[in-house]
This record gives structure tokens, sequence and C-alpha cells, in this order.
């Protein structure tokens, strides 16, 4: 989420406190349908979901031995707005697959909970060969995502950045009371429970859209291995511009054990 996206998440959830029978799905994915072309050494690639949805992504192909990170994006844009981000942990000898959900740049469909529930899995079988080390790497909501990708799929590890523990918490901080309409939207803080891989939770303490205290709730019902990293100064839209960060990242997944 950025700026621009807050301000129209909470013009969405004020819309909704009001007319009950807006649909929770376009007050919380903010689409953008255009993408540049791939960066250089991207391949571009196309997937289709388990309900034939056609999804757009770009895979920066892992070093022989190396993982994946199976990247989810946060609620608004699209992966061309992550294009330097995703040459950070290629360039630190990574794979890397990011996909756009449904409704967001070239893919089909339209956005939903359940439906980037699919991409995300489709996105993970495209890149699960034999012997393959997938890391759920995910932003913002793309960390809801991730965590609901290794619950169902064998991820060697998980690594989520300025993340929530529900949208409820979220909106509720905002808004208070009128949040309770976003119900049990995006539940990661139940999720988390199931997740049983090494998981690495990194926040910036200065985060104004996701609470750096839900990042600290999340962790903390999380079983272990697990490691936090408070990221000092950092906002949401900031925190994967730290190189130290990155480099956390990378270390992190590339001692990730083999997917159980």
């Amino acid at each position: 989420m950025t700026p621009r996206k807050l301000t129209g998440l909470a013009v969405g959830l004020a819309a909704a406190a009001l007319v009950p029978f807006v649909s929770l799905d376009r007050l919380v994915f903010f689409p953008d349908r255009s993408v540049s072309p791939p960066p250089a050494g991207v391949v571009e690639r196309w997937l289709t979901t388990a309900d034939g949805v056609r999804l757009h992504a770009w895979h920066a192909i892992a070093p022989e031995g190396a993982p994946t990170l199976v990247w989810s994006h946060g609620n608004a844009g699209n992966i061309a707005g992550r294009a330097p981000i995703l040459d950070a942990p290629a360039g630190r000898g990574l794979g890397v697959l990011a996909y756009d959900y449904r409704g967001y740049g070239r893919s089909g469909g339209t956005p939903s909970e359940r439906g980037v529930y699919r991409d995300v899995e489709a996105a993970y079988d495209s890149v699960a060969l034999p012997g393959a080390r997938i890391v759920a790497f995910g932003e913002s909501l793309g960390g809801a995502v991730s965590i609901h990708l290794a619950t169902v799929r064998a991820c060697a590890a998980v690594v989520v950045v300025s993340t929530f523990t529900t949208m409820r918490n979220v909106a509720r901080f905002h808004y208070g009371l009128a949040g309770l309409i976003v119900g049990n939207a995006f539940d990661s803080l139940h999720r988390i429970r199931g997740v049983r891989v090494p998981l690495l939770v990194a926040h910036g303490d200065e985060d104004e859209v996701v609470p750096y205290a839900l990042g600290q709730a999340l962790f903390a019902v999380a079983g272990e291995p697990k490691r936090f990293i408070r990221l000092p100064g950092a906002h949401h839209n900031d925190v994967l511009e730290n190189p130290a960060l990155l480099d956390a990242i990378a270390d992190f997944a590339r001692s990730a054990g083999a997917p159980r």
C-alpha cells in the first residue's frame, strides 16, 4: 500500500460503512493495468490458475541449486512497479517469480481474496520442479497471500515484509469501529499458526499504513524457527529499499532447508 492506496482504501471503507452491500473486494484491490516490458534478463511468462484464469508473470530464473522466491505484491499497482526491487534478489543469486494477481496488469479476471490465493498457488506450481526450493515472499497484503501459500504447498521458508495480522485490525487502526465491516478477510493471525517452516518477518517501525505493532503480533503467534527484523525509521513504502534487509532476505532464503 502507498499513501495514494491508503486514501483509496479509506474512501472505500468509509463507503462500506455507509453502504454495507458494497463488495469488500472493490475496496481492497487497486489494480493498475499498465505494464512496461520486463527488466533485462527476466523472462515473461503466462500461467493458468485452477479456475482457468490466465496470469502474467516475470521470472528471473534461479541459478542451479539456488532457491526461488515466489513474490506476491501488495494491494495496488502491478509487477512493473516492483521491477527495481525484483532485480535486487536476482542480483544476490536467487530466482524470483513475480506475478500479477487476477485483474492486475496483463492478468485476466477480477481480484478477490479467494482468487488471489488461487493465483499464488498457480505461481508456485509453475516453478515446483523436482528438487526446487521455493520461498514464499510477500509484501503488505502479499504477505497474507504468502502465508496462505505456506499452509497449502511445501515451501522451504516464508518471508513477509510490512504484513498485518488481519485486514480488520488494519482497518480498525485507521477507522475505529468502522473497521469491523471487514469481517475475517485475510486472517493471517489464524493461518500463520499452520506454518511449519522457517519464517522471517520484517517491519519498519515508522510504518504508517500497517502499524509496526501488527507485525510484532503476527510474529508472536508464529511457531519456531522464526526471526524478526525491526527496521528503524522505515515506512511502509520504502522498507524494501534497505540493502541490509535485502541481504538478510537472500541469506535467509539460501539457508532454508529443503521443502518438507
